[in-house]
């Protein structure tokens, strides 16, 4: 097997049991409101402290690989990710429940920030990328799929939960058997051939992404993204019961349509980015998303929110990894430059999902959403200035 091969193999089922996790909390979530007996905004809480540790993690990556290297880290801060799901599942006080949030967070930002430094710096094209994100898709997909399996055959919340355990154990032994660090051979020879050039080079290229105007226009676009996305994860299950006007099954599986959609375009992203520049399908994506989101929001028929779901997920597919491509040139080879981006983005998931929760409290969850509309506006905005910003 090639080293390439030994590397994405568990790159991509990382990133599936990686998108079951993130799902998983929102899908959940009505079911951990009623028995934990916790309102929105602790709730809205939970969701921001797991964005946190997300946040967090791209702080703590950099450091850590210094001192243990990139298997190690990844292998040992991956496997907060079963650790903090299992405390979760035993409904600890709230307290505790926010500690289990940030550290799963840590987990899942590790496994974000690996995975996609892996593939962009062994591949790097839009495809790899998009193709990574779709076996994301697909997990996120069937978290709220099977979760709605297990509740309608009598299994609780937490059966799902020990689901993703298992998976995610595994996929903390896998980074165990990625060739990620070089050998001490091939790193004492790097090490003399760039003793010269690290002065001038290094310090050239760390301050080249971080006075790069285009760096943070792309950096605040997946600010407003990940918020976005965040309370699609986190919130829509508790939203689409909210609106009163379907059974919870439905609900739970309009959050798996959402998602089955958004691998669907995650591929027709991955193909149409050979043949369109990044910069165009940014926007077009952001343009999509804003008016079927829209949509979403201005209607109680059930065919339209349906409808809706559907054309947001197909265009919300391809704005993180094309987004994450389009960064790419910027900080390629960079562990902190992807750490940097991916903090920004990190910021958004932050804020969205607490704000939401805290408004929810006061006006229901129904009228809370309504304030994303302000994350998918700033979207188009950013992808305008940088679609002009790189036009040929």
């Amino acid at each position: 097997m090639t080293k390439k091969a030994k590397l994405f193999i568990p790159c991509y089922y990382s990133f599936l049991a990686n998108g079951m996790m993130a799902l998983v909390i929102g899908a959940v979530m009505p079911y951990l409101i009623e028995e934990a007996g916790i309102n929105y905004s602790v709730a809205g809480g939970l969701l921001s402290t797991f964005a946190i540790g997300n946040f967090l993690a791209s702080f703590v990556n950099p450091p850590v690989v210094k001192l243990l290297g990139r298997k190690i880290t990844s292998v040992i801060l991956s496997a907060l990710i079963p650790i903090s799901l299992l405390m979760i599942t035993l409904l600890p006080p709230v307290p505790v429940l926010y500690i289990a949030c940030i550290l799963l967070g840590i987990g899942r930002g590790t496994v974000s920030i690996t995975n996609n430094m892996v593939v962009n710096d062994y591949d790097g094209t839009p495809a790899a990328l998009n193709l990574l994100h779709t076996v994301f898709a697909i997990g996120a997909f069937l978290a709220p799929f099977l979760t709605g399996v297990f509740i309608n055959n009598g299994f609780n919340w937490r059966f799902i939960i020990y689901t993703i355990i298992v998976l995610s154990a595994i996929s903390s032994i896998g980074y165990g058997w990625m060739p990620l660090d070089e050998d001490k051979k091939d790193k004492a020879e790097k090490k003399e051939k760039v003793k010269n050039l690290t002065a001038k080079t290094e310090a050239h290229d760390s301050k080249a992404f971080l006075k790069n105007i285009d760096f943070y226009i792309i950096g605040f676009l997946l600010f407003f993204y990940l918020g976005a996305e965040n309370c699609v994860n986190g919130w829509f299950v508790t939203y689409f019961k909210s609106t009163g006007i379907m059974s919870d099954t439905y609900a739970t599986n309009l959050v798996s349509i959402t998602w089955l959609v958004i691998m669907l375009g995650r591929l027709v992203t991955a193909y149409l980015s050979s043949k369109v520049n990044k910069q165009k399908l940014i926007l077009i994506n952001c343009i999509g998303t804003t008016i079927f989101f829209l949509l979403l929001i201005s209607t109680t028929n059930l065919a339209l929110i349906t409808l809706a779901v559907a054309g947001m997920g197909f265009f919300f597919a391809g704005i993180y990894p094309t987004c994450i491509s389009n960064g790419g040139m910027y900080i390629k080879g960079s562990t902190t430059g992807m750490s940097v981006l991916l903090a920004i983005a990190a910021l958004g998931g932050i804020i969205a999902p607490q704000v939401i929760g805290i408004v929810a409290d006061q006006i229901g969850m129904v009228g809370a959403v309504t304030i994303l509309t302000i994350n998918v506006v700033c979207m188009v905005i950013l992808a305008i200035i940088n679609y002009m910003r790189n036009k040929k």
